[in-house]
């Protein structure tokens, strides 16, 4: 990555929704991105922008800037971007982590004369963004990073985009973060799940999102109880959906075999996933299915959608099998078979590990740093 045939390392302007001091998924894999720019030697700086920062920022990566001040404020986003985008030192690339930033990347882009890449991740992208401005700008970003096949593959339907334009950038495991271990005592307390079999799903609970897949597993939870009294489902995660799944728990009768943690903190993440016998995600809305990698790096046998990203998060069935969550036969069957996979990391989950990421994430600024 050379600029102006010097080799000096490149500088990256990145706009986001939210990553450090974020919570979920989507902060998450910003972050991830952020680290492997970081580490890479042909980049010299980012230049980060969030829209959100709802905690504490915490230790941030070489190389980063993290301009808060950018945070809380529709304005004030629009300033900063302007003001690092147009009139600091000029960046060699703008990096868009949202589409409903994509106007305001695209406008920073063309106006120094540089490439524009955006980061695509679910169904944020599987229609087009109810802003015509957001999708306008998308259609002349110059190269689409995707978190999935599933996610690009719709994103097409209405954003046309050529292969030599793309790169798929699935999530990153640190497979030293997890690990098979015990299930923690104090957890098994809290949540009364001594001697209990376990099915566990992650996710947020949105009320406009019911996409997760918990609707479908409560819906067979009464035949999986008959077969087995001890199965319990534990749903983590937070979220104004909750009310409703309580009503509908206390409605099939299954108030003893369903467990709400609320959120879960990202240091007992793991711990989490370690009282599960089988992860369980029959999901319609994921861009990949990050909880499901989480899980296998833990040793805990899944179940993933056919549906949607989680089918790549398990690669096609080969870490895990994967079911139509339209079909309650076929779930209620891989779950029961579920039960009885054996506990491990499967080795083919080195494929998300942070080397492959970091250099996949190398080659995809690479292609975009050559558009120059």
């Amino acid at each position: 990555m050379e600029l102006d045939g010097v080799g000096k390392p490149a500088r990256i302007l990145m706009l986001l929704s939210d990553a450090f001091g974020g919570f979920g998924g989507i902060a998450q894999y910003n972050r991830d991105v952020m680290h492997a720019l970081a580490e890479l030697d042909e980049v010299g700086a980012i230049v980060a922008l969030p829209r959100l920062v709802p905690e504490a920022v915490g230790p941030l990566p070489a190389k980063l800037h993290f301009e808060t001040r950018a945070a809380g404020s529709s304005m004030a986003f629009i300033w900063q971007a302007l003001r690092h985008g147009l009139f600091g030192p000029k960046p060699d690339m703008i990096l868009c982590a949202h589409v409903n930033l994509a106007a305001i990347g695209w406008l920073c882009a063309r106006l120094r004369g540089v490439p524009f890449a955006l980061l695509v991740f679910g169904i944020d992208v599987w229609q087009a963004p109810p802003s015509r401005l957001a999708a306008w700008a998308t259609r002349r970003c110059d190269f689409v990073y995707s978190i999935s096949r599933v996610t690009l593959d719709r994103m097409r339907r209405w954003c046309p985009v050529d292969d030599a334009r793309t790169a798929i950038l699935p999530n990153a495991i640190q497979l030293s973060d997890f690990g098979v271990g015990e299930r923690p005592a104090d957890l098994i307390q809290k949540y009364d799940l001594a001697g209990r079999k376990v099915l566990m799903t992650f996710g947020r609970l949105h009320s406009k999102e019911r996409a997760k897949g918990f609707d479908e597993m409560l819906n067979i939870l009464p035949r999986l109880v008959r077969h087995d009294p001890a199965i319990t489902y534990v749903i983590a995660g937070t979220g104004d959906d909750r009310e409703r799944l309580e009503r509908k728990v206390a409605d099939l009768g299954m108030g003893g075999h369903v467990r709400f943690t609320g959120r879960v903190e990202e240091a007992r993440k793991a711990d989490h996933y370690r009282l599960a016998d089988l992860y369980v995600m029959p999901s319609r809305g994921e861009g990949f299915g990050f909880v499901i990698i989480e899980a296998l790096a833990c040793g805990v046998p899944v179940v993933a959608s056919s549906m949607d990203g989680g089918r790549e998060a398990v690669l096609d069935g080969a870490l895990g099998p994967i079911v139509d969550p339209d079909d309650p036969d076929a779930l209620y069957d891989a779950v029961i078979a579920g039960l009885d996979a054996p506990h491990g990391v499967p080795a083919g989950l080195n494929y998300f590990d942070w080397p492959n990421f970091r250099a996949r994430m190398g080659a995809a600024i690479a292609d975009v740093l050559a558009l120059r």
